[in-house]
Formats: structure tokens, sequence, C-alpha cells
């Protein structure tokens, strides 16, 4: 796909993997509409000439809102980027149940949401795209972030299904699968990370070159270790 005159819709768009995308997709010539929780960043996507669109997808009401503010604006990209990471081991005490929820909700429920109600805009463009951003941990999981892992596997799943169901029809179904990237999420790990401009770069990469999917840096080999020996890439992961 051609990206350039596209109007994209971001979400999660004002920080991390999904500034990085807006500031390449712009670079591209794409009509970046973008969403995020925190007034500051979004401010200063406005500095750079995004449209922004204040939103927190973490329930039905957010996504509805979203799709309200929207009003009639065409749709030819849709980007479901923004997630939530919440800890969630048994092992350290009780989970916060709630914090569970809206985990789950904004990682799997508001994707879902999101892309039911923009479906008949999507359709009505010659050419259009939904991307789901999932995780390399939607393959196999890790131990402490298992409410986390267990969204990004359901969203790939759904991603996986959608894709068949609109087989035939001009919407690329994209799953985007990034690896440990060096973001706000993971700040407090001590480990290597992919800097998230290159995140990004591949996952439109995937996105002009039609691809199904967007295995990112080290998803790669959790990929090929997976299709060797699900049990192997399992028990790797659950060391993290």
């Amino acid at each position: 796909m051609d990206v350039n005159g596209k109007a994209v819709l971001l979400t999660g768009g004002s920080a991390g993997i999904g500034r990085e995308i807006a500031r390449q997709l712009k670079a591209k010539g794409a009509k970046v509409l973008l969403t995020g929780r925190d007034p500051g960043r979004l401010a200063a996507m406005e500095v750079e000439g995004f449209e922004v669109l204040a939103a927190d997808l973490s329930s039905a009401a957010g996504v509805d809102a979203l799709v309200a503010a929207l009003g009639e604006r065409p749709v030819d990209i849709l980007i479901n980027n923004a997630g939530l990471g919440v800890p969630h081991d048994v092992r350290n005490g009780l989970p916060d149940p709630d914090a569970a929820d809206g985990c789950l909700y904004a990682n799997l429920s508001a994707p879902v949401r999101l892309i039911t109600a923009l479906l008949p805009r999507l359709r009505a463009a010659p050419q259009a795209a939904i991307i789901n951003v999932t995780s390399g941990l939607a393959i196999a999981p890790n131990t402490a972030s298992s409410v986390y892992c267990a969204s990004k596997a359901g969203l790939r799943s759904y991603t996986m299904a959608l894709r068949a169901q609109l087989a035939g029809e001009p919407i690329q179904v994209i799953e985007a699968l990034p690896p440990v990237v060096d973001t706000q999420m993971t700040a407090d790990r001590d480990m290597s990370k992919m800097p998230p401009q290159e995140c990004a770069r591949q996952i439109i990469a995937a996105l002009e070159k039609g691809r199904d999917e967007a295995n990112v840096g080290m998803v790669k080999l959790l990929r090929a270790v997976y299709s060797l020996s699900p049990a192997l890439a399992r028990s790797v992961m659950r060391r993290f």
C-alpha cells in the first residue's frame, strides 16, 4: 500500500512506538489523526503538526466517545496501537482485579469495538488497512505479565479470524508483533530493547509490502523456535 494521502487513525500515538509510527507515516504523506491520554504529550504532537484527540480506551464509553468525536471523517488505515500493561503475579500477593479489567479492555475489547464501529468507513475506502499491534508475548507468554499476555494473545486470535472474514475485500488485516521496545512501559526492565523508531519502521514496511504480519526484531527468532517446538518457546519465555 502507498500510504501517501491516506487518512490514518492511530490510537496511542503520543508516545513510544505509536509516536514513531505517526512521525514516519506523516513523513510519507499520510494524514495522521492520533489519540492519547496524556494532555502534555498530545500538545507536543500538535506542535509537530498532528491532529490529536484525547481518548481513554480502557472502557466502552471511552471508545464510543472517540467514535463520536471522529464525526463523519473517512478512515483508510486504522492502527490499534494503544495498550496498557499491568503486573499480575499471584506469587506477589493478590493482584488488583480492576487493573486487570482495564488492561483486558484496552488491549482487546477496545480494538474489537473500534474495528466494528469503523468497518463501514474502511469498506468505503478504495484501499484500506487495519493494523493490530500485539506482542511477541502473544506467541508465548512470560510469567509476570499474565493478563497482558492473555490480552495480546486474544487480539492475535481475533486478528487472524478477522483476516479470514475479510478475505476478498480490499482491506489488509495486519498483526504487528513487537519485541521488547524502549518505551515508558519497559523503562524498569534492565535488558536489551529495540529503539521505537526501528520498530515503527518495520511495522510500516509490512503495511507498504502487503504482509499479513510484522514480526519485528527478535520476534522473528521466537516465531522460528515456536514453529519447531512450541514447548521450547514457552519454556524460554517463562524465564522472563
